[in-house]
């Protein structure tokens, strides 16, 4: 986070991983969709035309205040230097951009953020169906995925039966 260049590029960072979004979900995002009362973003019409709540984090809404206030964005929350929406490929740009700077040797992507978002709610012990709601995974085989990745974690904790 602390090598995005600019306000904008932050704030999508932050979604992406805080909030576990899609790159399309991000850019489909309007201004209404961020609910600093609750601390929740809604995505509206995401991959299987659902609607679906996910988390808003306190350091993103600060971020998204700077943000708002500077840009003034006036539909789409992230919108491109012309209006309308931000690109898919602007997104993809910034995400690189930001992971080169931090010297992070493997290509990132934002759906890489999206999954490092969903491995460590569960590795801090939130429930799969709670993650699987968080998503908008219709199916727990697509969630589970995850598991194999906490699973690592549990390879260090030493078996009461073997000490």
């Amino acid at each position: 986070m602390e090598q995005t260049n600019n306000i904008k590029h932050r704030c999508s960072v932050e979604l992406l991983y805080g909030s576990g979004l899609r790159r399309s979900e991000l850019i489909n995002l309007k201004i209404e969709d961020i609910d600093s009362k609750r601390m929740l973003v809604q995505i509206k019409k995401t991959k299987g035309n659902e609607d679906r709540l996910t988390l808003l984090s306190q350091n993103a809404l600060q971020d998204l205040r700077s943000y708002y206030k500077t840009w003034k964005p006036k539909e789409y929350l992230f919108e491109g230097h012309k209006g309308g929406k931000y690109s898919g490929q602007s997104v993809v740009k910034v995400v690189k951009t930001v992971a080169h700077k931090a010297k992070i040797r493997i290509t990132v992507t934002p759906h890489m953020l999206r999954h490092s978002f969903a491995t460590h709610v569960l590795k801090a012990g939130v429930d799969l169906r709670q993650i699987q709601v968080l998503l908008g995974h219709s199916s727990s085989e697509t969630t589970e995925i995850y598991t194999h990745v906490a699973t690592t974690t549990f390879k260090k904790i030493k078996n009461p039966l073997d000490s």
